[in-house]
């Protein structure tokens, strides 16, 4: 469901626009901040980046590997997988 705040922004030549100070601090979004852009049919939508497992979608303990965060948790299974089909 989506909240109007009332307010309008334009977009400058280079295709910005700026979010107001009340709701980046509302939405704990800070100076160099990344944000996700979705689109939902005819809406833009902007969503707070938080970094999460390519697999499992967990945000805690990440691994950067070869350009995708991976969870411990999905490298410990990995591993298992990996040691049990080389252990047949």
């Amino acid at each position: 469901m989506l909240k109007s705040t009332g307010i309008v922004r334009k977009v400058d030549e280079l295709g910005r626009v700026v979010i107001p100070i009340e709701l980046r601090r509302t939405l704990g979004i800070g100076e160099k901040d990344a944000l996700e852009i979705y689109v939902d049919g005819e809406r833009i939508i902007l969503k707070k980046y938080e970094p999460a497992c390519i697999f499992s979608g967990n945000a805690e303990e990440l691994i950067y590997f070869k350009g995708k965060m991976i969870s411990k948790e999905v490298v410990k299974e990995l591993i298992d997988l990996y040691n049990s089909m080389t252990n047949e």
